[in-house]
C-alpha cells in the first residue's frame, strides 16, 4: 500500500475499533442484566474462538515467538480482555453512569502518558492538545448527563456505599485499556493482527473457564430469547474479533501516544447509541462535548508540517 494511504487507513481502523467498544458497552446492558458476568465472558470468548479458528495458523514469513512475546500476549489478554471486562461490567453495576463517564475520560491521557514513559513516544503540542480536547469533551458529556439525572434514582443512600468501589473498578478499566494500547504496539511490530486476536482470545477463554463452567451449571439457558442470543453473538464478535483486529492493524502505523486519543470514540459512541437507540435527550452540552471530541480526532490526524514533526514510530524492543 502507498505510504500516503497508511496513516488514513490506520486512523479509520483505530476509530472503528473504539467505536465498536462503545457499541457493545451500550448494547450489552440487557446481557449483563440477564447473564452472570463470568458466564457472559466465557461464552464471549468461546463464540469468538470458533469464529477465529483459522487465525491461529502461523504465516510462513512470521518468525517464531520468543518467551518475551509469549509473556506479552498473555499479559495483553489478562489485562486487556479479562481484567478490563470484569472491571468495566462490575464497575458500571456499582457506580453511576456519570461517574463512569468522567473516569473513562482519562483513557486518552492515560494511554498517551503510558506510551511516553514505557515506549518513549514523544508528546508534541498537537498530541497534548488532542488529548485535552478529547478529555474535555468526554467530561462535558458526563456533566451533561448529570444535569439530566437530576434529583436521584433508586435509594441513593444504599448505592453510595458501593459507588467508591465502582469508581475504583472503572479507573482500573482505564488503566487496563491504556496497558492494552501500549502492549499492542509492542506486539504489532512482529505478529499479524489476526493471530494476535486469536491468541489473546484463547487466553481469555482459559482464564474465564473455571468461573464460566461453574455459572453454566447454575444458569437456566431457557431464559435467553432470540434477541439476547443475537446480542451475545454480536458482543463476542465485536469485542474479541473485530475490535482487536482493527486495533492491531492501526497500531502497526500509529504510535501508542497518538493512538490512545482514538479511545475518545468509546464513550462518544456509547452516548450516541443512548440517544439514537434508547431515546435519551440530546442537550447543548452534549453537542459541545461531541464537537470537542471530534476536534481532538482532527488534531490527531492532521499531517505534520515537517517529516520529523510529531510522534515518531517507535522501534520494538
Amino acid at each position: 500500500m502507498p505510504p500516503r494511504f497508511q496513516r488514513p487507513l490506520a486512523f479509520i481502523c483505530l476509530s472503528a475499533s473504539m467505536a465498536l467498544v462503545g457499541c457493545y458497552v451500550a448494547l450489552c446492558k440487557p446481557l449483563v442484566a440477564a447473564v452472570p458476568v463470568f458466564l457472559l465472558g466465557w461464552m464471549r470468548f468461546g463464540i469468538a474462538g470458533v469464529a477465529m479458528a483459522s487465525w491461529w495458523r502461523k504465516p510462513s514469513d512470521e518468525a517464531p515467538m520468543d518467551r518475551q512475546t509469549q509473556r506479552l500476549l498473555f499479559l495483553e489478554s489478562f489485562v486487556g480482555n479479562f481484567l478490563f471486562s470484569l472491571c468495566m461490567l462490575f464497575g458500571v453495576s456499582m457506580t453511576s453512569a456519570v461517574s463512569a463517564g468522567l473516569i473513562l475520560a482519562a483513557i486518552p491521557a492515560a494511554s498517551a502518558l503510558m506510551g511516553h514513559y514505557v515506549l518513549g513516544d514523544r508528546l508534541g503540542p498537537r498530541v497534548l492538545a488532542a488529548v485535552a480536547c478529547a478529555g474535555t469533551g468526554i467530561a462535558l458529556l458526563a456533566f451533561s448527563k448529570a444535569s439530566l439525572t437530576g434529583a436521584g434514582t433508586i435509594s441513593q443512600e444504599a448505592a453510595q456505599n458501593r459507588e467508591w468501589l465502582g469508581d475504583l473498578l472503572i479507573f482500573g478499566a482505564v488503566l487496563c485499556e491504556a496497558t492494552f494500547i501500549v502492549i499492542g504496539k509492542k506486539l504489532s511490530a512482529g505478529i499479524g493482527p489476526k493471530r494476535i486476536a486469536a491468541i489473546i482470545n484463547g487466553w481469555g477463554f482459559v482464564l474465564m473457564t473455571p468461573a464460566g463452567v461453574y455459572w453454566a451449571f447454575q444458569f437456566d439457558f431457557s431464559t435467553l430469547d432470540l434477541r439476547l442470543w443475537v446480542l451475545l453473538v454480536f458482543y463476542a464478535l465485536a469485542a474479541s474479533v473485530w475490535m482487536v483486529w482493527l486495533w492491531m492493524t492501526g497500531m502497526k502505523t500509529i504510535p501508542a501516544s497518538e493512538a490512545g486519543i482514538f479511545s475518545a470514540m468509546l464513550p462518544i459512541t456509547a452516548a450516541a447509541i443512548g440517544v439514537l437507540v434508547f431515546d435519551e435527550a440530546w442537550t447543548g452540552l452534549q453537542a459541545i462535548a461531541f464537537c470537542l471530541a471530534l476536534a481532538g480526532l482532527v488534531l490527531a490526524t492532521l499531517p505534520s508540517r515537517r517529516p520529523n514533526e510529531g510522534p515518531a514510530l517507535e522501534n520494538s524492543p
